[in-house]
């Protein structure tokens, strides 16, 4: 497994931009639970505020990030979300090639993305680190 844990101090629109980065690298045709990005970005007890980050994306489609792709460590979609019903959700992984049962469930040991590489993490959060501290990134000097 390729989870990284870094325990990293971040505000919550930082957290919520990491969220999203990692959420715009799972395969298509795969998915993966809210816990197991939280514990990708260092922070293995905010699984719900991985959920509260997509849920915060306003228009779904302008950000691009496959949020359909995170589901709960059950295999199963667990939307509450006026805007978006778990058909929706369900509708949008069969689209993809994921077989979604009328229960709402995944085979997750047919469909889990296992998540990213260590190194792919540190630059997810080095690049936000980046962003939120610029006076900080070393310069070369001539």
């Amino acid at each position: 497994m390729l989870i990284s844990h870094y325990n990293v101090g971040v505000s919550a629109s930082n957290f919520y931009e990491q969220v999203y980065a990692v959420v715009r690298r799972i395969p298509r045709g795969q998915v993966t639970s809210y816990g197991r990005v939280a514990r990708m970005l260092g922070r293995p007890t905010a699984a719900r505020a991985v959920g509260y980050a997509l849920r915060a994306l306003k228009d779904k489609e302008d950000h691009g990030v496959p949020w359909q792709r995170v589901i709960n460590s059950q295999g199963r979609i667990s939307i509450i979300n006026p805007e978006h019903s778990g058909n929706e959700q369900a509708d949008r992984l069969r689209a993809e090639g994921v077989v979604v049962s009328d229960d709402l469930r995944v085979d997750l040991d047919v469909y889990l993305w296992e998540g990213m590489h260590w190194l792919e993490i540190d630059d997810i959060l080095q690049d936000e680190r980046r962003a939120s501290f610029p006076h900080f990134v070393a310069r070369s000097v001539s």
